[in-house]
């Protein structure tokens, strides 16, 4: 096995689903292996890392290649149980030394370029989030030190064609597939197994005393409420796309307090009436934000241009452009009607509030203060 975890499996009534580790692991681990061997000018073979979630990795190289002052080593992805478009292909880095002090990442054959604006990343450059980026960089800068340099180039000569079966396109995303992955690490999402998962670090945290929670998609609601609103992140609990499984759950708990904190492209769904967030469940995405523009009076311009966009994110512009966002706080006002409307019938209903922010980390709306609702969690 490729991969090496203290924990490698997540396991639910009696069987066990494999982790797997992300394509920024798999650059990672393929730019630090090639730079070890530049020094080293020697051929490894299996190379060391640490993901951005702590967990440590022991990786097979593949098609490792020294010529002088550059190198080349490739891993292969292993979703784990959560098999994927990508799963089983091989990741390439590039590693060429520098004369000065700078690195430099790019992506070459099979990693796609960014096409349109919407998804966090400049328009013409390589489709390497901003997690990879960063451990990429590290990991380099580990082996080489500071007083060295180099230019890698991470590659996939499968991509373009793993692609196709991606909703990259869609996103604006061309040419190959993206280098991602905000832990490293890819849990399995099997549906019952993943849920029973989540629904236990409620049930942890319940028997523990705690009477508020916060229930955040992914990494990224994680990062807001500890940069942007300053809180601990033991409040933090990720619903992924189950949203309304998750508030049962905590309604049945008997939490007092719960706050939804996400992006707008997830949670805006909830405000239709959208409790399970995953794209093959439902979208309505722009026509729930074109609803409620228009309830604020905007010209029909501005909702037709929106209708055109692709990501809330390409939208925010529009609306920043022409004064209107105000909306933000309209629909995590209707988000939190749409809860209390699931939970009409509960016993013992809880408070609820939501936060809306963008992909730079930045809050849009929420359905009253933000002030409030941090003082009211702690």
């Amino acid at each position: 096995m490729n991969i090496a975890l203290a924990d490698d499996k997540v396991w639910h009534k009696g069987k066990s689903y494999r982790k797997g580790y992300t394509t920024g692991s798999c650059a990672t681990a393929a730019a630090k292996v090639a730079a070890l061997m530049i020094l080293r000018q020697q051929v490894i073979h299996q190379v060391s890392i640490v993901t951005p979630s702590g967990v440590t990795l022991q990786l097979n190289v593949e098609e490792p290649l020294i010529h002088g002052l550059q190198a080349s080593a490739a891993i292969r992805k292993d979703g784990g149980d959560d098999v994927d478009a990508t799963h089983g292909m091989l990741i390439y880095a590039q590693v060429v030394l520098r004369n000065d002090a700078t690195i430099t990442i790019s992506g070459g054959t099979g990693v796609g370029k960014v096409t349109r604006k919407g998804i966090g990343l400049p328009v013409g450059n390589a489709a390497i989030n901003k997690t990879p980026l960063q451990t990429i960089e590290a990991a380099v800068r580990e082996v080489l030190g500071p007083e060295r340099g180099a230019d890698i180039t991470i590659f996939a000569p499968e991509g373009e064609e793993r692609a196709q079966r991606t909703y990259n396109g869609r996103l604006g995303i061309e040419g190959g597939i993206s280098i991602i992955g905000t832990t490293g690490i890819v849990t399995p999402m099997s549906e019952e197994s993943w849920k029973r998962s989540l629904a236990l670090e409620l049930e942890q945290k319940r028997a523990q005393g705690m009477e508020k929670i916060i229930l955040v998609p992914g990494n990224h609601g994680e990062r807001f409420v500890r940069e942007q609103m300053q809180l601990d992140s033991e409040l933090v609990v990720t619903m992924s796309n189950f949203v309304g499984y998750m508030l049962q759950e905590a309604e049945r708990l008997a939490f007092r307090h719960v706050v939804l904190i996400g992006h707008l492209g997830k949670l805006i769904k909830v405000a239709a009436g959208i409790f399970h967030t995953h794209s093959h469940i439902a979208d309505g995405r722009m026509e729930t934000l074109i609803t409620h523009l228009a309830l604020l009076g905007a010209p029909n311009s501005l909702l037709q241009a929106i209708y055109a966009c692709n990501t809330t994110e390409a939208a925010m512009e529009l609306i920043e452009a022409q004064g209107y966002q105000e909306v933000y706080n309209t629909i995590a006002t209707r988000i939190c009607e749409r809860i209390n409307q699931m939970l009409r019938y509960s016993p013992q209903p809880f408070q609820c509030d939501a936060i809306l922010f963008s992909l730079d980390n930045q809050p849009l709306g929420s359905n009253r203060s933000i002030t409030d609702i941090v003082e009211a969690l702690r």
